[in-house]
């Protein structure tokens, strides 16, 4: 018996819940084994099979041998709005693999190979885009109940299982929260309201490994503008808070405890979409893409994206750090070709690798483009966009 193999025995025990799960053919720790081989993109596809697969597919055990196997993967989740007149119904996606082929015009051609696999049964709770975080396998909802009232709720969406759970509350109820990550702690900033109904600027930090929140907020007094509808990121290991109407970005320096000013215009991401990838920060507004350069404290140009399309300035654009790339999704209405055709719109994805090359220049390398989900217009708005680990 290989060491490995010893050590899957040694470190893994069936749960009563496995051991009664039956298969005709295969023994459910000869599947769990297969499984942990298998690509999460193929997980939806095989969740489809039966009870019993769905059973090993959300288990605790089967991610321990994935992790013991060194088979982990970066997994994308969507996080997306139903609207109709009557109600408001979050969905949420996850990526995964299809059948490489597909039949057009009598010819066949490759597709992207992708598409998005709605998440089943998974009720969400009420949630705003900029309190969504990614920390491992996990996606936390910060104070996300309603984001014009303050709330001090937290509740963790556990990717493995599909299923949420509430997580420690924050220290005092936070309204209109923005929340980014720096080694595996959650910086959440927003605005505190007390009693006498006053407001001030807030900053909390929890801790993913331990649970719990820092026992003293961020001292914010000495920050200008208004936290209410700030936007926030982490780049050179600084928390950076950009205020609601302000030309200027704060960031705080967690090592010195103290708070600088950003000078020049990091707030040009401020109302487009935008993610951070190995320390830079990736912005795509008004059809274009760029990178802040933190030492010249400027904007470039993101050079290359061969094959990804002109967006207008309207366009519902959302990205996502990927594995060191960049996942891009947006909406395009398909065109009029038939009775139902102007009704539906298609979700599309592109994966952009990324290039650094001399002169200070990132190039930007689109390494598939597709259609991965079509919906009816209207029906649908894009939240956000996460990479989990799994």
């Amino acid at each position: 018996m290989s060491f490995l193999k010893k050590n899957m025995r040694k470190k893994m025990k069936l749960s009563p819940t496995l051991q009664s799960t039956s298969n005709p053919s295969l023994p459910d720790d000869v599947l769990l084994s297969i499984f942990a081989r298998v690509s999460r993109l193929y997980y939806p596809t095989l969740y489809l099979v039966s009870k019993s697969f769905r059973t090993l597919l959300a288990s605790p055990e089967l991610y321990k041998v994935r992790s013991l196997l060194g088979n982990t993967e970066i997994c994308l989740y969507v996080c997306s709005r139903f609207q109709d007149p009557h109600h408001t119904n979050t969905s949420w996606f996850t990526l995964c693999r299809k059948p490489d082929q597909t039949l057009t015009n009598g010819t066949t051609k490759k597709s992207s190979g992708y598409v998005l696999a709605r998440v089943p049964n998974l009720h969400s709770p009420p949630l705003h885009s900029s309190s969504l975080v990614a920390v491992g396998s996990n996606i936390y909802n910060i104070a996300g109940s309603c984001y014009l009232e303050s709330s001090s709720s937290v509740s963790v969406l556990d990717c493995r299982s599909h299923t949420w759970r509430e997580a420690p509350s924050l220290r005092e109820g936070l309204c209109s929260v923005s929340a980014s990550v720096i080694d595996r702690k959650i910086y959440v900033a927003g605005r505190s309201i007390d009693g006498d109904n006053n407001s001030k600027n807030s900053v909390e930090v929890f801790d993913t490994q331990t649970q719990i929140w820092d026992p003293e907020a961020i001292t914010c007094s000495e920050t200008q503008g208004d936290f209410y509808e700030c936007k926030t990121t982490c780049i050179d290991r600084k928390f950076h808070v950009v205020t609601l109407g302000q030309k200027e970005a704060v960031a705080y320096n967690s090592k010195k405890r103290r708070w600088d000013r950003v000078r020049r215009k990091i707030d040009q991401y401020k109302f487009s979409a935008y993610c951070e990838i190995k320390n830079v920060l990736y912005s795509g507004t008004h059809g274009m893409f760029r990178w802040y350069d933190s030492k010249a404290s400027r904007w470039r140009d993101l050079k290359g994206l061969e094959g990804l399309p002109k967006f207008g300035s309207g366009a519902n654009i959302k990205l996502a750090g990927y594995g060191g790339k960049i996942a891009v999704l947006w909406e395009e209405d398909l065109p009029s070709c038939g009775p139902d055709s102007g009704y539906k719109k298609m979700i599309r994805c592109a994966e952009i690798a990324l290039e650094r090359r001399k002169s200070r220049e990132i190039w930007g390398i689109i390494e598939w483009i597709g259609d991965v989900l079509t919906v009816p217009v209207g029906y649908v708005v894009l939240e956000k966009v996460l990479a989990v680990t799994l």
